[in-house]
């Protein structure tokens, strides 16, 4: 048998094969030194995390509510949104925590725009860096205006980056199982929500739950950018997130009950999260109103596990296509998922407001 003669064998043609190129990219540091975090900046942040800690003690009777845009690709409209949605937090502060969902980062099945951070520019140039700064500066005007934000974490290192302007964190149908994510979400400075699978499996939230609240190690970046062994302490603030499943729904009363019954025997708190999109709604925005009105009956009727509700809204129902004239893209209208417009969204909160003044005072008692 002849074998290659390794001595003549040019590093270059094994590693990187398929890599076109390694651009330059600023470090977390230098990207805040150009968005430093603001006095006031921080203050809500770390208000918004320490409100929503005390909803999973149970210390604040409230319900939190992640509400937004499916995700952010046009700043001025997304301010837009913030300033409103500021205006009906304050108004639904008795008895609602909202927290504005803010998603840079979007999981595609097979190809796809990728998020405000991976392509700003919607043009297939990949400007990372800037969409990262970009990003940083988006977040740092919501808590500007004084509302705390929740985001999705897919990318490992994104967190280095913007981490300090977040206060609730997603995991994903699609990452909930993954290792790294889960990994990452026991170092993270926020409370974080795991999804259940995209088949409805909840036994792998479950599980991401455990395994996150354990410390790790595993590789990842410091703050100078350079790769380093990050070692966590785990996080004890996961909670579930039911989402719905193969094209069904998991928000009913007995979904609701097999969840406490496992989050149980995993002896785990009860903190229940239920997503009023994806299958929950069938894809339907105008289904959404219905399962946040399910959700507010179980609290009116005793439920005790559900602290929360996710819902995509924008400031135009529905979604739209990314034309190739990015000026011909409507207003306040989402790119990706369809979106519930900005008047259901403000009944559907302030509908909640009134249901749930009587009943939530008196909820832990």
């Amino acid at each position: 048998m002849n074998h290659p003669d390794i001595t003549n064998i040019n590093t270059p043609e094994i590693e990187n094969i398929n890599v076109l190129d390694f651009d330059p990219m600023p470090s977390p540091e230098e990207i805040h030194a150009r968005v430093p975090l603001s006095e006031k900046a921080a203050r809500t942040v770390m208000q918004g995390r320490e409100a929503l800690r005390n909803i999973l003690e149970r210390k604040d009777q409230r319900l939190f509510v992640v509400v937004g845009p499916c995700s952010i690709h046009d700043p001025v409209a997304g301010l837009d949104y913030a300033r409103r949605l500021k205006v009906l937090a304050d108004a639904v502060s008795e008895t609602l925590l909202l927290v504005m969902r803010v998603y840079f980062e979007k999981p595609r099945t097979t190809t796809g725009w990728k998020g405000y951070i991976n392509d700003p520019d919607m043009d297939d140039s990949f400007h990372v860096d800037q969409g990262m700064e970009k990003a940083r500066q988006f977040l740092h005007e919501v808590a500007e205006i004084g509302l705390p934000a929740g985001t999705e974490a897919l990318d490992p290192i994104s967190p280095q980056f913007i981490g300090d302007l977040i206060a609730w964190t997603a995991i994903g149908a699609r990452t909930t199982e993954s290792q790294t994510h889960r990994e990452i979400s026991s170092g993270l400075s926020t409370p974080v929500g795991f999804k259940n699978g995209t088949n409805g499996d909840v036994g792998i939230a479950i599980n991401a739950i455990l395994s996150s609240s354990r410390p790790h190690s595993f590789l990842g970046i410091n703050g100078q950018g350079r790769t380093a062994i990050v070692r966590t302490r785990g996080n004890r603030y996961g909670h579930l997130v039911l989402r719905g499943g193969d094209g069904r729904p998991n928000y009913d009363t007995v979904s609701v009950q097999m969840t406490e019954q496992a989050l149980a025997k995993a002896g785990l708190p009860p903190n229940i999260v239920v997503d009023c999109s994806h299958a929950n709604s069938f894809k339907r925005p105008d289904l959404q109103p219905l399962v946040m009105a399910d959700v507010v009956n179980q609290v009116r009727l005793g439920n005790k596990s559900l602290v929360g509700v996710m819902i995509e809204s924008n400031l135009v129902a529905g979604n739209q296509p990314i034309p190739d004239d990015l000026t011909q893209l409507k207003y306040g209208c989402s790119v990706t998922d369809a979106c519930v417009d900005w008047e259901s969204t403000e009944k559907m909160l302030r509908d909640a407001d009134k249901l749930l003044r009587e009943v939530l005072p008196k909820r832990n008692q």
